[in-house]
């Protein structure tokens, strides 16, 4: 296999290295270094450094793509692990399944989604992707191939799930999916005058439907602080759509725009940000009763722009994602959000998310609580100071730091934030014990090896 140099990063554009790259046509080409590391990457969309290396080889999956069975009786989905979410809605859509859970973008893979555990806007009903997983194939370490299943070899399965690539390479995925009428979506959209209303929203089941999530206005202040517009709702059935309009199962698309180029510092300022957030609250609010949108604008607004990422500059952004269990959440988050406004640093993109329990991975980032998403404009070391100290506010109430996102945590911090870590890095050993699987956030966070 010819090995390339390649610049890298992760969505989010920081940090950035040159890895050694290799990039296999099928699974059966999958050849481990002779010596040193790797770590597999699909579409490159988790966030920070957990996909790149800049002292080993990542070997990328994009080329292993084949849809290998499906069983129309379970909705049971197998195939390689470079097939993306959206290699699956654009098969089985037309045939009516949609996958049980799905990330803010299509351009995932299933791999990625797995060593990820990704969650939805349906966490609170239906748990992450590994609620959904039946079996994976992991190559090893010591070159041998391991199937895994959550009775069988159910530590090595677990510890897969969340385990961001670090205990074998994902080369094989089974999969549930969910019978649907329709491709479209009935939503419906809320206006609520802060963090405290969009809260009951997210938490009344009377409010509730299938897939629930609140933009918030990050630079609302004082008794408007975490103004939000709360969306939900649930794949239409054919008796819900208009007389006339056909119950179609067509792959949908949302209109493709481009992001040509990088925008300049200022144009992400908070100024700007505010005129936009203002401008957004209104419009969305104004949404009254349910509305039809084709699923591709309900569950992936961003992949209509093309390198959406551009807009944060040359300098990339940081996003930061946690989770705060619903006993502190409230406050938590509210400590979050006025540290946020009082730095007059603005996150262009803000979402609230409410999670249901979360399952047997060590390392798998939900759990009973919300979930607080922000985008940061890597402007200088003034962001990452910032993120520090954000980072003891979720520590004080009992929260962690989703590692797909993370681009900057403290090793000490990871530590305090998934008390199961120590489970997770004994599996690691066992099956990896000379760190094999390994990548620049895997090092910054001394998850390489048995400490």
């Amino acid at each position: 296999m010819v090995q390339t140099r390649e610049t890298l990063s992760g969505w989010g554009r920081y940090p950035v290295t040159v890895s050694a790259v290799d990039e296999p046509a099928s699974v059966d080409e999958i050849v481990l270094p002779d010596k040193g590391s790797v770590i597999a990457r699909g579409q490159g969309r988790s966030y920070g450094d957990s996909s790149i290396s800049s002292h080993g080889v990542v070997l990328k999956t994009e080329r292993m793509r084949r849809i290998l069975s499906f069983d129309e009786s379970t909705g049971i989905l197998t195939a390689d692990a470079g097939v993306t979410i959206g290699d699956i809605l654009h098969t089985f859509v037309p045939r009516g399944w949609f996958p049980v859970v799905t990330p803010g973008t299509k351009h995932v893979s299933l791999g990625g989604a797995v060593a990820a555990d990704v969650h939805g806007k349906n966490h609170h009903r239906d748990g992450s992707i590994g609620r959904h997983i039946l079996e994976l194939d992991l190559l090893m370490a010591n070159g041998g191939k391991r199937t895994c299943t959550p009775d069988r070899d159910s530590a090595l399965f677990w510890a897969s799930l969340g385990g961001m690539g670090l205990t074998g390479i994902i080369t094989r995925v089974a999969v549930k999916l969910i019978p649907i009428e329709t491709s479209y979506v009935v939503a419906e959209h809320f206006q609520a005058p802060n963090l405290e209303n969009a809260l009951a929203w997210l938490g009344d089941a009377a409010h509730d439907d299938h897939y629930t999530v609140a933009w918030i206005d990050c630079l609302s202040r004082g008794r408007n602080l975490g103004r939000s517009i709360v969306m939900r709702g649930h794949h239409a059935r054919a008796a819900e759509l208009p007389r006339g309009k056909p119950a179609h199962l067509a792959h949908t698309s949302n209109s493709q725009l481009a992001m040509p180029f990088d925008l300049p510092s200022f144009a992400l300022s908070p100024l700007s940000v505010a005129m936009f957030n203002s401008l957004y609250y209104a419009v969305q609010g104004a949404k009254r009763g349910p509305f039809l949108c084709g699923y591709d604008k309900f569950f992936f607004p961003l992949d209509g722009i093309a390198h959406w990422n551009r807009m944060y500059g040359r300098r990339g952004f940081v996003q930061y994602q946690i989770a705060i269990p619903a006993a502190g959440a409230e406050a938590g988050i509210a400590l979050v959000l006025d540290r946020l406004t009082r730095a007059r640093m603005a996150s262009f993109l803000t979402t609230l998310k409410r999670f249901g329990p979360g399952n047997a991975a060590p390392l798998s980032f939900p759990e009973a609580g919300y979930t607080l998403a922000l985008d940061l404009p890597m402007s200088g070391p003034e962001v990452l100071t910032l993120l520090d100290a954000l980072d003891e506010s979720v520590l004080r109430f009992g929260g962690r730091v989703y590692l797909a996102k993370d681009a900057r945590l403290a090793p000490e911090r990871l530590r305090a934030m998934y008390p199961r870590l120590d489970t997770w890095l004994e599996i690691k050993s066992t099956h990896d014990p000379e760190g094999r699987f390994s990548s620049d956030q895997s090092r910054r966070l001394r998850l390489d090896t048995l400490h």
